[in-house]
């Protein structure tokens, strides 16, 4: 994240708001934009082998 987006971040943000709710939309940010990132750097995975790698635990 750069000091431009968290800015945007902060501008969107009501008037009077808690810490704990900015923390939790920056957290939330920079968890987009690193699935972003490994998506587009192909490091995701797909439906089936998500599926395929946690089958025991989704029985």
């Amino acid at each position: 994240m750069n000091k431009k987006k968290l800015l945007e971040t902060i501008k969107d943000l009501p008037e009077n708001f808690s810490i704990d709710e900015l923390l939790d939309k920056v957290l939330l940010m920079q968890k987009i934009e690193t699935g972003l990132t490994q998506s587009i750097n192909g490091e995701s995975k797909s439906t089936e082998q998500a599926k395929a790698k946690l089958k025991k635990w989704l029985k």
